[in-house]
C-alpha cells in the first residue's frame, strides 16, 4: 500500500505536458534566413507556426512559395504560410511536424522545437535519415 502511495505522489510532482497556450514558444521568432520572421501560435492542443515577414515580402508583399517542390502548391502566398504544424510537449522541447523550409521547398516530416535560452529557439528537422539541418531562432521583442 505503501508503495502506490509513493507512486501516486512522485505522478504528481512530475511535470504535466504543457499545454499550447501557456507555451514559452508562443510569439514571433527570427528565423535564421532572410529575415524571416515566423509566429508561433496554439493550433488546438499543439503549436503551428507561419510566415509573417521575410525580405523577399518587403521587396514584393505577394511573393509566392515559387522553391516548393510540388509545382501546384508555388501560387500559394508566402505570407501567412504555415512551416510548422502539429508540435506537442515542452516545457522546453517540443516534437512534431511535418516542417517546411520556403527558402528552399523542402519539407521535413518531423522535427523537434528545443528552447535553449528564453529567446533563443533550436529548430531541427529531417528530409531523410542522413539530411538534416538545425537552425536558431531568436525571439522578437
Amino acid at each position: 500500500m505503501l508503495r502506490w502511495i509513493v507512486v501516486a505522489v512522485v505522478g504528481l510532482a512530475a511535470p504535466a505536458p504543457a499545454s499550447a497556450q501557456d507555451s514559452q514558444l508562443l510569439g514571433r521568432w527570427r528565423t535564421a534566413a532572410q529575415g524571416g520572421v515566423v509566429e508561433i501560435h496554439a493550433c488546438g492542443a499543439a503549436l503551428c507556426g507561419r510566415v509573417v515577414d521575410a525580405a523577399p515580402l518587403l521587396r514584393n508583399p505577394d511573393q509566392t512559395d515559387v522553391r516548393n517542390r510540388d509545382p501546384a502548391l508555388r501560387t500559394r502566398p508566402l505570407r501567412g504560410l504555415r512551416v510548422l504544424e502539429g508540435f506537442t510537449g515542452g516545457p522546453r522541447s517540443w516534437t512534431g511536424g511535418p516542417l517546411y523550409d520556403p527558402d528552399s521547398g523542402q519539407r521535413a516530416g518531423r522535427g523537434v522545437l528545443t528552447l535553449v535560452e528564453r529567446d533563443r529557439l533550436s529548430v531541427h528537422g529531417c528530409v531523410a535519415a542522413m539530411l538534416c539541418r538545425t537552425q536558431t531562432w531568436t525571439r522578437m521583442p
